[in-house]
């Protein structure tokens, strides 16, 4: 009966997946995805005979950082380190492991330093070094322990990211389930270690802020997913002295808000203390339902057209999504666009390389998610192709400007038939998750042509602090080609003024 409910779930789940539009396999025209390495089991990741302990090695990737040009070191979630030697043709001759560390409890991220790693595990943040350059670390020193645990199997600790100055930044989950503390100190919170190894609790208020990542710009970001006060996934900037909607934690300070429940998020905004709107709003099914990491490409156009866009992981839907950013009234906002799907197992990690290439760690632990696999390894790379995609799309006084990736054809451009608008917000709210409230239809009641790849839609009804989610069905390119992804969803906290 398990195993066939757990089919069933996956039907749904792949019904949803194609019917919000975000099964993405043309893109792969443009994207070739090369399987490294990929866990052969059935899709009820429970059997006793999905995975046999003597048969390589368990890669459920929880971290991922360049070892240096050519190879790339990874965590696994049962606490091992490995460097993985010939990451660019694995998948023809076979990928190469070795330990470089072991022992960690549950890591969740990595990153170099110098010529040291830093990984944040349950417990702590640790240093390993290579002290006689054989690739096996043999110093493992505390780093930091800027956070406590009870036990609780929620509360995971992710990062560390490091930023220009040499600062670590980590975020905490809040525990869930009857045995959680809420009172367990900085949980559900941001926290940056100096290079002199001072300790920051930078802002308070996520609940399970599974990814992080930083800009151009050099601003740290983090991604959250859905539950208690969290209507649906997020994406927010980590800086210090705001509140990012969970009051579980405050109360490692002793500050129990008592809050509203129940309101639209804007009228939240109004009246609790510090209390900031995400960057983004990811709604939810139609962009996923569990965000994962976050990551900038800076490949200098070696990874197509979206040079110092962010690429986010998600988890449930086995993909990956794009978000473009801009700052308007000095604060971020910006649109997400579906990318790659129909990996075999949930995206928990993202990193490129320095040579364009994105590798993508997975694992279905915990939770299920799209895809066969219990867990793997997969690289990215573009084929130097265009594909026809919604690049860009930049709020203005009246309404917003598209920027697409080819020459659009004009006649279908400038009809405003060829666009359609919602906008919507969300309850901030006690209970798991939320729905979309408030919707309401835009009008598109003009376009102009700006050039062959931008065009200003003027929309009546424009809503501060509201999701407006735009489809171009009717856009196509100078060869007639349509939009490989005609959604995307703005999340308009400020409208620019004239």
């Amino acid at each position: 009966m398990l195993k066939l409910a757990f089919i069933h779930l996956l039907i749904i789940m792949s019904a949803i997946h194609l019917l919000y539009g975000i099964d993405v396999a043309s893109l792969r025209d443009y994207y070739q995805v090369f399987d490294i390495y990929t866990s052969n089991t059935d899709s009820n990741s429970r059997n006793s005979d999905s995975w046999d302990p003597g048969k390589g090695i368990t890669l459920e990737v929880s971290g991922i950082a360049n070892y240096d040009k050519e190879r790339l070191i990874m965590t696994l979630r049962k606490g091992d380190v490995v460097i993985l030697h010939n990451p660019k043709v694995a998948h023809i001759e076979g990928p190469k492991f070795t330990t470089f560390a072991s022992g960690l409890h549950e890591p969740l991220g990595i990153v170099k330093k110098g010529s040291k790693f830093y990984v944040a595990q349950r417990t702590e943040i640790t240093e390993l070094s290579d002290l006689d350059h054989d690739d096996i670390a043999d110093s493992y020193l505390c780093y930091a322990r800027p956070w406590n645990v009870t036990g609780n199997y929620h509360e995971y600790a992710y990062g560390p990211e490091l930023d220009s100055k040499g600062n670590l930044w980590c975020t905490t989950n809040l525990g869930m389930g009857d045995l959680s503390s809420p009172n367990t100190p900085w949980r559900g919170w941001g926290i940056k270690v100096g290079y002199n190894r001072q300790t920051s609790y930078v802002a308070a208020g996520m609940r399970s802020p599974c990814g992080l990542g930083r800009n151009l710009n050099d601003d740290i970001f983090f991604s959250d997913q859905q539950g208690n006060y969290i209507p649906t996934n997020t994406l927010h900037h980590l800086r210090e002295g705001v509140f990012f909607g969970n009051p579980d934690a405050y109360k490692s300070i002793n500050n129990d808000y008592k809050l509203p429940d129940n309101i639209p998020y804007p009228e939240a905004l109004k009246i609790i203390p510090n209390l900031v709107a995400p960057c983004i709003w990811f709604p939810y099914l139609k962009m996923g339902r569990s965000t994962t990491d976050v990551v900038c490409d800076t490949s200098e156009s070696k990874f197509g057209p979206f040079e110092g866009q962010l690429f986010i992981g998600e988890f449930t839907h086995s993909g990956i999504n794009r978000v473009f950013l801009e700052k308007v009234n000095n604060e971020y906002q910006g649109a997400c666009f579906p990318f790659l799907n129909d990996f075999p197992a949930g995206v928990v990690r993202l990193n490129f390389s320095e040579d364009g290439s994105l590798y993508v760690g997975m694992t279905n632990r915990g939770w299920n998610s799209l895809g066969g696999a219990s867990f793997g390894l997969h690289r990215v790379s573009w084929n130097k192709k265009i594909p026809f995609e919604l690049k860009t799309m930049q709020a203005q006084p009246t309404g917003f400007k598209l920027t697409f990736t080819k020459p659009v054809n004009k006649a279908s451009a400038l009809d405003p038939n060829s666009y359609r608008m919602i906008n919507y917000t969300y309850n901030y709210s006690s209970k798991y998750g939320g729905a979309e409230i408030l919707t309401k239809t835009n009008h598109i009641t003009k376009v102009d042509f700006i050039d062959d790849f931008t065009v200003l839609l003027h929309i009546n009804g424009l809503t501060p602090y509201h999701v407006h989610e735009l489809h171009c069905d009717g856009v196509e390119d100078t060869t007639g080609a349509k939009l490989i992804h005609a959604d995307a969803y703005y999340t308009l906290n400020h409208i620019p003024n004239i």
